[in-house]
């Protein structure tokens, strides 16, 4: 392959609203701010999510993040979010576990970690 990173972008109608969201679901800032009304987060080397004014698209997701513990990282999204979120997920012969939510504006997101088969 000749790929070396990925980008995904979610847009928000409220940026300012949007990026503190983002900011509180990373638990800090962004690496990036390369102009207004656009931010960029590197989620893990050379995969960044980007967070831009704009109409969310509809149909997308959800783009999970992986994660070590998904009990946990649920509680403390929907606390510091206050939110709610689906159940974690699981199903025979899958070695991973998941949950999916959306922000505010509708983008679809979600959790996931890898089980021991």
């Amino acid at each position: 392959m000749n790929y070396s990173g990925v980008t995904f972008q979610v847009r928000v109608t409220d940026y300012q609203e949007g990026f503190k969201w983002y900011k509180t679901l990373f638990n800090r800032d962004p690496d990036f701010i390369p102009h207004e009304d656009f931010a960029e987060w590197e989620i893990v080397k050379d995969t960044w999510l980007q967070v831009a004014k704009g109409e969310p698209a509809k149909g997308n997701g959800p783009m999970r993040l992986g994660v070590q513990d998904i009990y946990s990282e649920r509680e403390r999204l929907m606390k510091t979010l206050n939110m709610r979120m689906e159940e974690v997920q699981t199903r025979e012969g899958v070695p991973a576990a998941w949950c999916s939510f959306s922000d505010p504006f509708g983008n679809l997101i979600g959790l996931f970690e890898e089980l021991e088969s």
